[in-house]
């Protein structure tokens, strides 16, 4: 496992694992990403990442990014 936020661009993974306290568990699970998922990164911006989830492109900071497990 590792996190998203050391991904290849136009790789797609399954999420394996969210961290992080239930707060930001539910607000990722509000944008898409839950265990079982898949996410692949279009774009990388100084740490912060521009990914596809759920057929949808979602912009997260690095600080998320680090807990999403693929």
């Amino acid at each position: 496992m590792m996190p998203l936020a050391v991904a290849d661009r136009g790789v797609e993974y399954e999420i394996r694992k969210i961290g992080g306290n239930n707060e930001v568990r539910q607000h990722l699970a509000d944008l898409g990403f839950v265990a079982g998922g898949k996410v692949s990164v279009i774009n990388e911006v100084n740490g912060n990442l521009i990914v596809n989830v759920k057929e949808s492109r979602v912009a997260i900071g690095k600080e998320l990014a680090l807990r999403i497990m693929i």
